[in-house]
């Protein structure tokens, strides 16, 4: 039976049998990095996007753990992190695979085909925009804008832009990369 000091989400975890995630580590240096960085801009509410950058470079993602940790650093509540999170493309929520490939989807990489190549690559990959391969192999976005129009359609990859992509020229370029592992 669950104690008042069990959170809904361990409560949840125990009642359907699952492990429980295991505390904060207190003495991992990622949260010491996240807890300096909220020290050096003295813990104001405005840092947030700042603390949220440091957070995402110390773990590669933000989990809930880590958002609850700047939530109550920085004395916001929980759901204006989240949303902060959530709202900003450059910040994610699981870890990526081994591999990333942004699609750019602004008005000039759509009109010019970027749209086909989330398609071809959703098709081939077996996932959709926003997901890792069941592998951890390869993370698959779709950008708001990449601010690479004259280039269009733009894709990245592993931080990598590449310009004039096609859905066959994505497609290779991900069968390479998988090939380099």
């Amino acid at each position: 039976m669950p104690t008042a000091a069990v959170t809904k989400t361990e409560a949840l975890a125990q009642s359907e049998g699952v492990a429980p995630k295991k505390k904060k580590d207190e003495s991992d240096r990622r949260f010491k990095r996240i807890d300096i960085t909220m020290k050096r801009n003295q813990f104001r509410a405005d840092a947030l996007i700042e603390v949220l950058h440091a957070a995402q470079e110390a773990f590669g993602y933000l989990d809930e753990e880590v958002l609850a940790h700047v939530a109550h650093g920085l004395k916001l509540p929980l759901s204006r992190v989240y949303g902060v999170a959530t709202f900003y493309h450059l910040f994610t929520l699981k870890p990526n695979g081994a591999h990333t490939c942004v699609v750019c989807m602004g008005t000039a990489c759509y009109v010019k085909g970027g749209g086909k190549v989330v398609d071809a690559l959703q098709e081939e990959l077996g996932i959709e925009a926003g997901e890792t391969t069941p592998d951890g192999q390869v993370s698959l976005m779709a950008a708001r804008c990449l601010g690479a129009c004259g280039i269009a359609p733009a894709v990245v990859y592993d931080g990598e832009i590449a310009g004039k992509q096609q859905a066959d020229d994505a497609i290779a370029k991900i069968h390479d990369l998988q090939s380099r592992e």
